[in-house]
């Protein structure tokens, strides 16, 4: 349904460092920028280059990002990794009954306060 997102962030080069860090459980890695001199840098698996962050774009209020997992033991390592990355703990990894029946999810704020979340839905990964 969406093809790409852009999430706009204050410094390049520190939330460069944080997703790259903290995407990798999740089988992201980074692709680069889109083209040369671009004030933005992509993520995602070789065939979709589906998210960036950008000084293209104001942090304006924070956003809600959440990443796919394929099983509970990513979204485990996800949250690691975003916190040795230096993001903040907004929601450790757990079941969330409240969103549906099997929502396994953890929140980690970023350097800008963007709240991202890894998430597996139903039994996967039991």
């Amino acid at each position: 349904m969406i093809d790409h997102l852009t999430v706009g962030v204050s410094d390049l080069a520190r939330s460069r460092a944080f997703y790259f860090q903290a995407l990798v459980p999740l089988g992201f890695s980074e692709i680069g920028p889109w083209r040369e001199g671009a004030r933005e840098i992509e993520f995602g698996l070789e065939e979709a280059a589906d998210f960036a962050i950008s000084t293209a774009y104001s942090t304006g209020a924070p956003v809600h990002v959440a990443f796919a997992a394929d099983r509970r033991e990513q979204v485990d390592a996800f949250y690691a990794a975003a916190i040795a990355a230096g993001g903040r703990d907004n929601g450790p990894p757990g079941l969330r009954p409240e969103y549906s029946d099997g929502y396994y999810g953890a929140f980690v704020l970023d350097p800008d306060g963007h709240n991202v979340e890894a998430v597996c839905h139903g039994e996967a990964g039991r």
